[in-house]
Formats: C-alpha cells, sequence, structure tokens
C-alpha cells in the first residue's frame, strides 16, 4: 500500500482502536502502585474509542478532514495522562494532513513527528521515560529512515519499522524512569501507544485487529455512564442472608457482582443484615443477585432520570444571579461529595482513583455555569490534572483557573479556604499554598504481588501509601493504618489530621484508630465519612 485514503484511514484507526482495547486490561496492570486504580489502559481505549467514533462518522474523501475529527474526538474524549498525550499526538497529526486527500509514508512519518511535538508542547514538564519518549523516539527514527533510504516507501515498511522503533523505545522506559525498573514494568502509556501502532500495521499487512468482545454502541455506552446520576434507577434493599450465606457471605464478591451493572455502589453488612444502595440501569438484574443470598426485608427504586428531569425543569424556571466564582471538584463517595457542596461547590463531578472524568465531562459542567464570571477547577487527583487544563484551553473563552490538587483531601483544604470575596490572583496564590502545606496519605488493598520502596506487598494485602511511597503493607488492617499513621507523625510539622473514611465503616476499627491518635500524637483529628469506594481511609495532615 503506498496511499492511505480517508476510507482507509478510517479502517486503520478502527484496527488500532481495537487493539488497543483488546490489551486494556493487561495495560492497566503496569500501574507502577499495586492498587486497584491502574486505568491508564482503560483511559487510552476510552479515548481513542471517542477519536475513532468521530472520524468513523465523518463523511469526507479527504484524509486531512477525518484527521480533523477524530483529534475533536480525542481532544473531547480525552481521559487521564495518557488519554489527554495521545489526543495531542493525534493533533500534531492532523495540523500535518489538513487539506490532504490521501497520503503516503513521508506525509504520514512527519505528521507522527509533528504529533510529538505538540505532545511535548502541550506538557509543561515532560517525563522522560513515558509515553512521550516512545512516541519521540520512535516518529524521529521511522521518518529518518523514510527520509534517507526510501521517500516512496510503502505503508507496510513504514510502520513495521515505526512499531520496532517504539518497542525499543518502550523497553528502554525503566532506563528513563527508576521507578519502573523498581518494579519491574514498561511504561503504560508507552505500551498503549505500542498497541495502537500494532493495529495500524495490522491493518496495512491487510490483517485488521478485531474486538475480542462484543462492543457496545456509543449511546448504550453513554447511558451506562451514570456518574452525573441523571439516568438509571437509585435501587436500595436490606436482605437477611439465609444460614447458608451467614458464615459464607462475601461482601467482595457481592460488591463485584453489583459494580458490573452499576455505579455509586454502598454494600454494609451488620450479623445477619445486608444494606445496598445502587444506582443502576437493570434493577431487576441487582434484586436477583441479591435475592440469591437471602430475603429482602426492605426494597426501594426510584426513577433518576425522572427525578432529573423534574429538577431541570424547575431550575430552568429559576434564572441563576450571576455570582462572581463558581467551584467544579472531582470527588466520588456520598459523604466527600456532599462534604464539598457544604463548602460551597456548585457542581461535584463523579470520578476520582478509578473512574476519570473526560475533558468534555468538565466542559459541560462548565457550561453550566453560564452565570459565573470566573470558574475554579479542582482536580483532586494528578490524573485529572492534565484533562480539567484541557478544558480550560478549550473553553478560551471564559475565565477558568485550574488548582492542581492531586488528593481529595488537598482539594477539601482548598475549598473550604477559597475567598468568594477576594481577587482572582489572591485566591489562587493562597489556595497553592494551602495545598503545599497539605500531605496526603491513603489505605487501599493490593491487586498484585510486588515490592516497593523496600516494601514488599502480596496480592490482598492492605497497603498504607504517604504522598508517593507505600510504608505499609500486611493482612491486618488496623496495623497497616497504625504503621501509616506512625509515618505521619514522624514528620511532626503538622497539627490537624483529617480521616475520611471509605464504605463498608468497621466502626470499632475507626474508633481504635481515634484511640491510637490520641495517644501517639498531639494532632487534632477530624473523622469524616466519606463512603469513597476503593479506598478504606484518605488521611490529610496539615
Amino acid at each position: 500500500m503506498k496511499r492511505l485514503t480517508a476510507d482507509a484511514f478510517k479502517e486503520m484507526l478502527k484496527s488500532g482502536y481495537a487493539n488497543l482495547y483488546n490489551h486494556a486490561a493487561y495495560i492497566n496492570t503496569l500501574n507502577v502502585f499495586p492498587v486497584p486504580d491502574g486505568d491508564t489502559g482503560s483511559n487510552m481505549s476510552m479515548t481513542f474509542e471517542n477519536g475513532y467514533r468521530d472520524a468513523e462518522k465523518c463523511i469526507s474523501d479527504s484524509i486531512g478532514e477525518v484527521a480533523k475529527a477524530l483529534s475533536r474526538g480525542l481532544l473531547m474524549g480525552a481521559r487521564g495522562n495518557s488519554g489527554v498525550i495521545t489526543s495531542q499526538i493525534f493533533r500534531g497529526f492532523y495540523q500535518a494532513v489538513e487539506g490532504k486527500d490521501d497520503v503516503g509514508a513521508k506525509e504520514i512519518a512527519e505528521a507522527f513527528d509533528n504529533g510529538s511535538t505538540v505532545a511535548y508542547k502541550a506538557i509543561m514538564k515532560p517525563v522522560e521515560g513515558t509515553i512521550l519518549t516512545v512516541i519521540r523516539e520512535s516518529s524521529w527514527y521511522a521518518k529518518h529512515d523514510v527520509e534517507t533510504l526510501d521517500p516512496d516507501m510503502d505503508l507496510e515498511e513504514y510502520f513495521a519499522r515505526f512499531v520496532k522503533y517504539a518497542k525499543e523505545s518502550l523497553d528502554r522506559t525503566p532506563d528513563l524512569l527508576p521507578v519502573l525498573k523498581e518494579v519491574g514494568v514498561v511504561d503504560s502509556g508507552g505500551m498503549g501507544l505500542v498497541k495502537i501502532l500494532e493495529g495500524f500495521l495490522a491493518y496495512v499487512e491487510g490483517k485488521p485487529v478485531a474486538l475480542t468482545k462484543k462492543e457496545e454502541t456509543q449511546d448504550q455506552s453513554a447511558l451506562l455512564d451514570i456518574e452525573n446520576e441523571e439516568f438509571g434507577y437509585c435501587t436500595e434493599f436490606i436482605l437477611r442472608l439465609s444460614q447458608d450465606y451467614q458464615q459464607t457471605f462475601d461482601e467482595n464478591l457481592l460488591k463485584k457482582k453489583l459494580s458490573d451493572i452499576g455505579e455509586s455502589l454502598v454494600v454494609v453488612r451488620d450479623e445477619d443484615l445486608v444494606k445496598v444502595h445502587v444506582h443502576t440501569l437493570t434493577p431487576g438484574e441487582a434484586l436477583n443477585i441479591g435475592q440469591r443470598y437471602g430475603e429482602f426485608i426492605k426494597l426501594k427504586i426510584e426513577n433518576m432520570q425522572e427525578q432529573h428531569t423534574h429538577i431541570i425543569e424547575s431550575e430552568k424556571e429559576k434564572p441563576k444571579e450571576r455570582k462572581k466564582y463558581g467551584l467544579i471538584a472531582v470527588a466520588s463517595g456520598e459523604g466527600v461529595t456532599q462534604l464539598f457542596k457544604d463548602l460551597r461547590t456548585d457542581i461535584v463531578i463523579a470520578g476520582g482513583q478509578t473512574m476519570n472524568p473526560s475533558t468534555e465531562d468538565f466542559i459541560k459542567k462548565i457550561e453550566e455555569l453560564s452565570y459565573c464570571d470566573h470558574i475554579f477547577l479542582f482536580p483532586n487527583n494528578s490524573n485529572i490534572i492534565l484533562a480539567a487544563s484541557q478544558a480550560r484551553d478549550v473553553v478560551n473563552d471564559r475565565d477558568i483557573t485550574v488548582i492542581p490538587t492531586r488528593s481529595i483531601p488537598e482539594g477539601l483544604s482548598a475549598v473550604g479556604m477559597f475567598n468568594f470575596e477576594g481577587e482572582v490572583g489572591d485566591n489562587v496564590n493562597d489556595l497553592k499554598e494551602v495545598i503545599s502545606n497539605v500531605s496526603s496519605a491513603s489505605v487501599t488493598y493490593a491487586i498484585k504481588d510486588t515490592s516497593f520502596d523496600g516494601v514488599s506487598v502480596k496480592e490482598g494485602d492492605h497497603i498504607a501509601m504517604f504522598e508517593k511511597s507505600i510504608v505499609a503493607a500486611g493482612k491486618d488492617r488496623l496495623e497497616v493504618v497504625e504503621r501509616l499513621l506512625d509515618a505521619i507523625f514522624a514528620k511532626g510539622d503538622k497539627e490537624l489530621l483529617t480521616m475520611i473514611v471509605g464504605e463498608g465503616k468497621d466502626e470499632e476499627e475507626v474508633r481504635k484508630i481515634e484511640e491510637y491518635v490520641a495517644e501517639n500524637s498531639e494532632m487534632e483529628l477530624e473523622t469524616i465519612d466519606g463512603g469513597q469506594p476503593v479506598y478504606s481511609y484518605l488521611f490529610g495532615a496539615e
């Protein structure tokens, strides 16, 4: 194949997306930390699907027009740092092929090389040993080969060389980023890029990659994304466990089954009773799952779409008064969400460690605050900051500031200190100082065996992280928490400790933790029922 037409480009994108999608779960396992929030594969897959779908809809014989649609779709659908960088790579690609009907290896090589340049410019502090390194090195070498060996090189040869150089660059990422070498993995974002390029190569060689599972349509995918709690049914029930399950009931297994069909999940057991709350499109299926464990004592199902429609209609009748500031934060867990709202946050986007909002998610919420003169975004996760920043750049006719909060404790402290009467510049300076004074820590569970920071971790262990280090791991969660607290106390420069308790709260364990803090430090402790998934405890020390 010598030239890539618009239709062939669409098919190539489809193969690239399929190969990325098929390997998304594996890419997720390359997370440096052995925690259940490794989502690079998922983020890149959802980002690329959004771009591919928009490209597929483009009715044009011009590859430039299809690339434009791809770039726009990737930009709006970008999730996580890897997704944002991917969108910037193909933004640069589009810039280079704009106005062209078809392209050969030389033009494609120049386009990907430009994609590397654009991606680097989009990142304030580029880190080597990441997807940025892989695209820079591989696109440069592939372009060099085309220019020096054969400007009329066929596409099979070009992409074979491109993939070869990308794999070699990926293999070198642990040498550039020591943390990768320590845990024995390559960069997950770089791996995602390699999978896309392998899919491209497979297509031009006449062996396009097909999806390994049945794919949801875009409409179905949108409906399943209930993060705004506007669709589906709020399903709640209390059941009494049958004799067969009173000794063998596995709370995590029930959570897993229900999480496959819904969001906003809470499962709490109290002796032989289990209380469940879930937002789902299929409440009947949720009830069927629950009924296997015993008999219902109480149940309630409410249509959230109908409730949302009533709210929207009533809101339309009440024009919003202009405000100087509008605040948007990202959080998960009913308690954490409510706390942000209590601190005068206008909109809380559901998301966090395991569900990164897209650029478009931020844009939609920014549009809802049209009555605010200036908007502040609080991502509350280091993997969401780029998507928030990209949304700010897209909506360039609004005054928007991103405060780079990397955790929920940082976000709560920043929002709590926000001066609604102050000037924008003063708020920015004050809030950056506030978050610089917050030390964040968390407790979750390990999804794989590893060794990190000298701490040996086994799958299923409870693990404690203090800032960017794992400080404790073990089977006894209380002991792990106490060792984490010892690390916090050892710093000796903080006075206030906030403990945010996750879903499935253990009252006795919380009481023992509170006693441990009182007996071993002079810090003032505030306990909050956050209800967040995945993380049993979040701590903020300031």
